[in-house]
């Protein structure tokens, strides 16, 4: 039987409506599986050229700090540049209210004659947004520009993406670091429950099932482990 997201009681979707719920899922699951994919793939190369533990310990807590701080970083300066833009755009909008209000309310009047409105219902809906500043350029800012009506934080998206890469890229370190029998082994398997668990994770924001994106992770975390495996063989040879 079908059910119901949410509820459509009036405080439910006042609640819904008023509330503005920014999502860091995307950063987290993006950090996490980065952090998965290349501490492993490290743990993977190391092992293909049959290099000592240290080694392994050396180069995947290196792995997890310089790319886990150059992911958050870049995930920083990106969001912090989008909100720059943001800012940008919506000075440029108050401006052209204040130089030419008559301009700006014909785009407004086009953009709904585009939703269907006409005759007065047209004007209404014309005369209600550009009553109101604040609301006339919240409204230019989604619809000519296609913005969101606010930024997310760019601390809170750097600090997503840097403890997801932190927590899920020490999982193909651990075994090492606790001298595990067979670590690469152990750190396989582990490594790939965690891909598969992100991509069961990623589901609840997607149209897949938790089954199919828990594989699809799972599949390329397989590969990008199996490509630095690979290299770390070829490298092995190469020195021998």
């Amino acid at each position: 039987m079908a059910r119901l997201e949410h509820d459509h009681t009036a405080a439910a979707i006042a609640e819904r409506i008023s509330s503005v719920n920014h999502n860091y899922i995307r950063d987290w699951i993006y950090g996490g599986v980065d952090g998965a994919v290349t501490t492993f793939a490290v743990v993977s190369g190391v092992a293909g050229a049959e290099l000592s533990v240290n080694v392994v310990l050396i180069l995947g807590f290196a792995n997890l700090v310089a790319d886990g701080f150059s992911m958050a970083a870049s995930n920083f300066l990106g969001t912090r540049a989008e909100q720059d833009d943001y800012r940008r755009i919506e000075a440029i909008e108050y401006r052209h209210i204040e130089l030419a209000p008559e301009g700006e309310r014909e785009e407004i009047r086009h953009i709904y004659r585009d939703k269907g409105f006409e005759g007065e219902e047209l004007e209404k809906a014309v005369e209600l947004i550009t009553s109101d500043n604040d609301r006339w350029v919240k409204t230019m800012l989604a619809e000519e520009y296609g913005l969101p009506s606010e930024i997310r934080s760019p601390w809170m998206a750097a600090v997503s993406t840097f403890s997801a890469f932190v927590i899920c890229g020490i999982v193909p370190v651990v075994p090492y670091l606790f001298g595990f029998g067979n670590s690469f082994l152990v750190a396989s398997i582990a490594t790939g429950i965690t891909f598969f668990l992100i991509g069961s994770f990623k589901s609840k924001w997607s149209t897949a099932s938790w089954y199919r994106s828990g594989f699809e992770t799972f599949f390329v975390g397989a590969l990008a482990a199996g490509m630095a495996y690979g290299v770390g063989v070829l490298l092995k040879g190469i020195a021998g």
